[in-house]
């Protein structure tokens, strides 16, 4: 084996790199259980000393673990005075739960990957997929707190504005449907932000609808509720608006779901499809963010379509096919009406 040693450095930076990526997560985890993010939050300079005292911590383990973070540029550290600070902006992914940036829950994800790692394995020989539910749990709080934040900033300022004249129909007033609604938080805040209209989320997870009706029930939201149902079988037709986020590309049975979703709408209604961004051509997905969905998508969505023997389109399946997947269900419209560097954000019309 001949390898080129500059190409061979090259690789292994990045195989550190990600090393260095991998051992931090457990400290990102620890840092949010222990309120270490908080204490420094807005704080200044701090010392391993004054930190751990304000978080009551150990201080050894505090100060090992501000090195960790300053390496990894999460901190700043300052020689001289041997401080250590969380700029503002690091501040608003690591500490503060209300920021469209907050990563936590992303660090849930990966925790319940590793908790299924034996279950992955099965997977891989057999071909028969991973069905959402089978999971470890951590995987449906961490999908629904890491979604949050993106579906905070915006669902209601920027998604629905780009659907033709859907905010002015939800301001007068109108029914909606969240398919694959998981926690509920979309369904949540579009209720939140159009009193006058109605909203109804499926989920076929049980446990997820039932935490959904907790969070409903303690927000005081009345215009919502919450069922358990699939996108091939839950009740109700004439709505104004169905909407699927980030849940399309997993489903067993997309096309099926298409077509009951146009059987569900009004003739002049809309659906909202929000998939996570994916250019058509797979080595267009090759950097960072597509990293990312591809080992999500791996581990995740395509079993969870493989378990139920569907088509396994995945989480980078592209504008192109999902558009196939839509005019099969019989829409005759659609388009792309917004995007982010995250998400395509696709409409469909009867």
């Amino acid at each position: 084996m001949a390898a080129n040693e500059a190409r061979l450095h090259e690789f292994m930076g990045k195989a550190v790199s990600d090393l260095g990526a991998a051992m931090s997560v457990p400290l990102f985890i620890i840092g949010e259980r222990l309120g270490l993010y908080k204490a420094m939050a807005g704080a200044g300079a701090m010392t391993a000393a004054q930190l751990a005292k304000k978080a009551k911590t150990d201080e050894r383990c505090t100060r090992e673990w501000l090195m960790n973070q300053a390496a990894g540029g999460y901190v700043n550290y300052d020689a001289k005075t041997e401080s250590f600070t969380l700029p503002d902006e690091q501040a608003l992914a690591m500490a503060d739960e209300n920021s469209p940036v907050f990563m936590h829950g992303a660090y849930d994800v990966i925790q319940s990957l590793f908790r299924d790692l034996s279950k992955f394995e099965t997977m891989f020989r057999s071909g028969k997929g991973l069905g959402w539910g089978e999971h470890d749990g951590c995987l449906f709080t961490g999908t629904a707190r890491f979604f949050k934040p993106n579906y905070v900033g915006n669902i209601v300022t920027n998604w629905i504005p780009a659907l033709d004249g859907m905010k002015d129909r939800l301001l007068k007033g109108a029914s909606v449907v969240d398919v694959g609604c998981g926690y509920g938080y979309s369904t949540m805040l579009m209720a939140e932000a159009f009193p006058k209209s109605e909203f109804v989320g499926f989920d076929t997870h049980e446990p997820s609808i039932e935490k959904a009706r907790k969070l409903t029930r303690e927000a005081g939201i009345m215009n919502c509720r919450f069922e358990v149902g699939s996108a091939l079988d839950f009740p109700g037709d004439g709505f104004d608006m169905v909407a699927c986020f980030d849940c399309l590309h997993d489903m067993a049975d997309p096309v099926g779901a298409s077509k009951r979703i146009k059987q569900a709408l009004k003739k002049d209604g809309a659906w909202m499809i929000v998939e996570p961004f994916a250019n058509d051509k797979p080595e267009e997905n090759f950097n960072p963010i597509g990293r990312v969905f591809y080992g999500a998508s791996t581990l995740i969505c395509v079993p969870a379509s493989q378990s139920g023997n569907g088509p396994a389109l995945g989480a980078q399946a592209g504008e192109k096919k999902l558009g196939e997947v839509v005019k099969q269900g019989g829409f005759t419209k659609f388009r792309r009406a917004t995007q982010t560097p995250f998400n395509l954000v696709l409409e469909a019309r009867p």
